[in-house]
C-alpha cells in the first residue's frame, strides 16, 4: 500500500499543495517515540518493583519475619524469667533475709542505674525498634537483679555459717504434724470470724485437727507463757530469742510450764477448742521483734517447694475461720 501523503491549502492560491517534511522534522519526531516509549518503559519498571519484590526481596523480608518472630518468642522467656526472679526478691527479703536477721534489699538497690534513657532511644530509631529496645531495657534490669541477688544469697551463706544456734531456734516447721497438708484450714489476711460473722484480720495460720492430737514447739525455746488467755483459751507462748516467739492457742491442754526448755519437734500441748473457737483447732502464731508475721514464711524445714506452695494455695481461704 502506497504511503498517505498529507496536504495543505495555500492561502495565497488556495491551491492544495503537498506537504514534505524533511529529515529534521523526522529525527524530531523519532525522538518524541523513542522518549515516549523509554517513559513509560520506566513508569511500568517502577509499578512493577513497588508491586512484586525480587527474590532477594523476598529472602530479606522472611529472615526479618524470622528474626521478629524470635525477638517476640526471647521477650516472651524474658517476661517469665522475670516472674520467677521476682519470687526469689520476695522470698529473699520476707524469708530468707528474715531468718538471719537481715535487712532487705531496697529495690531501688536491686534495680539500680542501668543505661542511660538516651541509649534506649537510639535503639528505637533501628529496625524493629520498640521491640528490641523494650527486650534490652528488661534484659539489662534482669541482669541486675541477678547479681544482686547472686550476692544476697552469698551473703546469707555467710550468716548460715556462724548462726547455727539461730537456725536451731527460728521457728521452721508446722506446729502438727501435716505433710500431706490436709490440716490446713485457713491462713493469714483478712476472715469472716465465725462467731461475729464480720470480716476482721488474722494473725496467724489454723490447722484443723481432733481434740488431743499433740502440737510441736517449732524451734528451740523457752516457755514464757502457758495458761489461759482471753479469747484465745488455752495458749502457749515460746520464746526462741533473736526477737522471735511463737503462740499456740486454743488448746485443750498445755503439757509444759513457764521456764521449761524445749527443742524444735518436742510435745507442748494438745488440740482443743477452747476460748473463743467453733472447732478443734489450732491457731498458730509467729511474732518477730513483738509483731505478728505470716507464719507461712516459716516451715521451710519440713515442706519441699512444691508442698511449699500448695500450702500457699490452701491457706489463702478467704472464708470463715475457726476463732
Amino acid at each position: 500500500m502506497a504511503a498517505k501523503h498529507k496536504y495543505r491549502i495555500n492561502p495565497q492560491t488556495l491551491a492544495l499543495e503537498r506537504i514534505e517534511h524533511d529529515i529534521l522534522f523526522w529525527l524530531r519526531r523519532s525522538g518524541a517515540y523513542i522518549l515516549g516509549g523509554l517513559s513509560l518503559g520506566i513508569v511500568f519498571f517502577f509499578v512493577f518493583f513497588l508491586i512484586f519484590p525480587s527474590p532477594r526481596e523476598k529472602q530479606l523480608m522472611q529472615q526479618k519475619q524470622a528474626l521478629e518472630a524470635q525477638l517476640r518468642l526471647l521477650d516472651s522467656q524474658v517476661d517469665q524469667m522475670q516472674i520467677v526472679m521476682s519470687d526469689l526478691q520476695q522470698r529473699d527479703d520476707n524469708l530468707y533475709r528474715v531468718l538471719f536477721g537481715a535487712e532487705p534489699i531496697p529495690l531501688a538497690a536491686r534495680q539500680g542505674a542501668i543505661h542511660k534513657i538516651s541509649y534506649y532511644d537510639e535503639l528505637s530509631q533501628m529496625s524493629n525498634s520498640q521491640l528490641a529496645a523494650d527486650l534490652t531495657l528488661k534484659a539489662d534490669i534482669l541482669e541486675k537483679e541477678l547479681y544482686v541477688q547472686a550476692s544476697s544469697f552469698a551473703e546469707l551463706l555467710e550468716l548460715a555459717k556462724t548462726q547455727e544456734e539461730r537456725m536451731a531456734n527460728i521457728p521452721a516447721i508446722q506446729p502438727v504434724k501435716n505433710k500431706d497438708l490436709t490440716r490446713v484450714a485457713s491462713g493469714w489476711g483478712f476472715r469472716v470470724h465465725p462467731i461475729y460473722h464480720t470480716r476482721k484480720f488474722h494473725y496467724g495460720m489454723d490447722f484443723s485437727a481432733p481434740t488431743g492430737t499433740e502440737v510441736m514447739a517449732t524451734g528451740d525455746a523457752k516457755v514464757i507463757y502457758s495458761g489461759w488467755k482471753q479469747g484465745y483459751g488455752n495458749t502457749v507462748i515460746l520464746d526462741h530469742g533473736f526477737g522471735y516467739e511463737t503462740l499456740y492457742a486454743h488448746l485443750f491442754k498445755s503439757l509444759v510450764r513457764v521456764g521449761n526448755k524445749v527443742k524444735r519437734g518436742d510435745i507442748i500441748a494438745l488440740v482443743g477448742n477452747t476460748g473463743m473457737s467453733v472447732g478443734s483447732h489450732l491457731h498458730y502464731e509467729v511474732h518477730v521483734k513483738g509483731k505478728p508475721v505470716d507464719p507461712r514464711n516459716y516451715y521451710f524445714i519440713d515442706l519441699t517447694p512444691e508442698e511449699y506452695d500448695r500450702m500457699i494455695q490452701l491457706s489463702n481461704n478467704f472464708g470463715q475461720t475457726f476463732d
